[in-house]
């Protein structure tokens, strides 16, 4: 397929552990085929938060320019994911009265405006998402599209998403540092579940658990809407803090055990099978503990199980954990531990499966995984139709206001 400059668009993950550029055109489809593939082990990210800026920039350029290598094509701007900065989310219930009786685009405008109202001025906080998830007419709910109906009060039950000013203005800062403009922030666990969500379950409901490396987040879906997020600052890296600390070896040798013989779950035949530890303060590997495989997982399952218990408190406290199905996915690195989903499963009492990116070609094996999962899906979130999981304002592109894409999105529907 050609390509040209209005078809490249690119994504960048900056994660805990990892930061991530894919550069994709868009198919005849429609849909992304990804075209360059970066990505950088990550320093100066902690819990989704930087901590460190040189640091961060580096691993910026350095994923950046190794997707626009691969690609052939250079980039001027990104969309870019959020997970730190605690995002939280705020419903709200507002409605205007029709005078003229029909609704026009002045009305729709009118009810927008109401609910974004509260926004305008945030000092701590700062708006990210902004969805109306639905609206009605005179008491009568479920519309997707007033425009030309008949009432007298038109009302819009939005759904925004804030996140820390701070968290979100350093995190700008360092993109921008690396001579790239800011498309638009969308919220991780967001993107991944336009990227591992199948249509059934964006439309039906389903919960999306995204287990990155330094924060775990979930996003709750229905009527194909955005309903619900909230994050903890829990992740891999958590475990393989645990590890390092009660075995008494290297964060480098934690992740590789981790990896190579961890489970969320300990087994009967975990004690008939032996690891080797090496010491801190080893260097030669000269001296090196065998371990019966049980304890390294008895030091895995008690963080994963209290990070699933705080995500059922956190989908208890949404209001949606009995009303928008039994089904949950999980995606992100730390999703890909073995036994994490029946560990899942039984604490959350839900029917749980593993996601990993839909929707988008041109991935490789190594990339097409859960880890890439809120990489791939902001090439999704870019590439949805303008009356399908739309936001209307989001402040990071500052160059377009509010009202201009508030008539984008009525031009879409």
């Amino acid at each position: 397929m050609a390509k040209s400059k209005h078809e490249i668009i690119a994504a960048l993950d900056v994660g805990t552990s990892k930061i991530c550029c894919f550069i994709a055109a868009r198919e005849e489809s429609g849909r992304p085929r990804v075209i360059g593939i970066g990505h950088q082990v990550s320093k100066g990210i902690k819990s989704g938060v930087v901590v460190d800026m040189e640091a961060v920039e580096l691993s910026i350029l350095n994923a950046v320019h190794g997707a626009e290598q691969m690609a052939g094509e250079r980039i001027h701007s990104v969309y870019v994911n959020i997970s730190g900065g605690f995002p939280k989310s705020h419903k709200c219930n507002v409605e205007v009265s029709v005078p003229g009786g029909e609704v026009t685009d002045h009305d729709v405008q009118n009810v927008m405006e109401e609910g974004y109202s509260p926004y305008i001025n945030g000092v701590e906080h700062e708006l990210v998402h902004f969805i109306p998830t639905e609206f009605s007419l005179d008491g009568c709910h479920g519309i997707r599209d007033p425009r030309g109906m008949y009432g007298g009060k038109l009302g819009a039950n939005i759904h925004s998403v804030t996140a820390k000013l701070s968290v979100i203005r350093n995190l700008k800062t360092c993109i921008e540092k690396c001579h790239l403009d800011i498309a638009e922030i969308v919220v991780s666990s967001y993107a991944s579940g336009l990227a591992t969500l199948v249509e059934d379950e964006l439309d039906l409901g389903a919960t999306l658990i995204d287990m990155g490396g330094g924060v775990t987040s979930i996003a709750i879906f229905a009527g194909n809407s955005l309903l619900y997020t909230d994050s903890i600052p829990i992740g891999g890296t958590h475990v393989t803090n645990d590890i390092a600390t009660c075995l008494s070896t290297p964060l480098s040798h934690a992740e590789r055990l981790k990896t190579l013989y961890g489970s969320a779950v300990v087994s009967p035949s975990d004690e008939t099978e032996s690891i080797d530890i090496p010491m801190l303060g080893d260097e030669r590997g000269d001296q090196s503990n065998h371990i019966p495989k049980s304890m390294l997982n008895s030091v895995i399952q008690p963080r994963l199980e209290e990070t699933f218990e705080l995500m059922r408190q956190k989908l208890e406290k949404s209001g949606f954990y009995h009303t928008t199905g039994k089904r949950v996915v999980l995606t992100g690195g730390a999703s890909q531990l073995p036994g994490v989903a029946d560990l899942a499963t039984r604490i959350l009492d839900k029917k749980v499966r593993l996601g990993k990116p839909l929707r988008v070609s041109g991935l490789a094996e190594a990339t097409g995984g859960p880890a890439f999962s809120t990489c791939a899906g902001m090439l999704n979130y870019q590439m949805q139709p303008k009356d399908i999981l739309h936001t209307f304002a989001n402040s990071s592109q500052e160059s377009t206001s509010w009202f201009g894409k508030l008539s984008q999105w009525l031009g879409g529907l």
